[in-house]
């Protein structure tokens, strides 16, 4: 096989960077391209020289924040709140009901194990979370029922009929709008 002889030449610093830069720019120093980058670009190889450092390097660990979603509905009479509660047992959950409103809190824990010859690694999540929905006024706060069931938690009291007061705005176009009584 033919003999390929490699050359590298040093690239210049165009002409219209400044006469600063161009006597500070060392190619023999791993950070010397930076002196002749402008702030945003070498703001941009920061970020990525960190993701590249950084990846992988640093396990997902939950913050232990969890703000359980939930769902309020008015059917059949009752009020209806439905939380997504996945792997806590009904022990961990507190559900309390004043006259102005329900209160459902507890704790999430889990564990992830991972041992292999050699090695064990145990990671642990801690997350309390509170979520308080207010009650209208008059709803029977000693009828009120709690189920869980597949990591879904339904609460329903009775609740007085709510009568809608307002008005209705119509839109017009050009023109002026009258209001008219709900």
């Amino acid at each position: 096989m033919p003999e390929v002889k490699v050359t590298k030449e040093l690239a210049k610093p165009e002409a219209s960077s400044p006469a600063l830069f161009n006597e500070f720019f060392t190619p023999a120093l791993p950070f010397g391209k930076f002196f002749t980058l402008s702030p945003f670009a070498l703001m941009r190889e920061f970020t990525y020289e960190m993701d590249r450092l950084f990846k992988g390097a640093i396990p997902k660990l939950e913050t232990g924040l969890f703000v359980p979603a939930i769902d309020v509905k008015v059917a059949d009479g009752n009020l209806v709140v439905t939380a997504d509660l996945p792997g806590i047992k009904k022990e961990e959950i507190k559900i309390e009901v004043t006259e102005k409103a329900l209160l459902i809190e507890g704790e999430r824990k889990t564990e992830a194990k991972e041992e292999k010859p050699g090695f064990s690694k145990v990671e642990r999540s801690y997350g309390k979370f509170y979520r308080e929905i207010p009650l209208p006024e008059g709803a029977k706060i000693d009828l009120a029922k709690a189920d869980l069931s597949n990591g879904v938690l339904t609460v329903s009291l009775p609740v007085p009929e709510i009568v809608k007061k307002g008005l209705t705005v119509p839109i017009e176009e050009g023109g002026k709008a009258k209001i008219k009584a709900a």
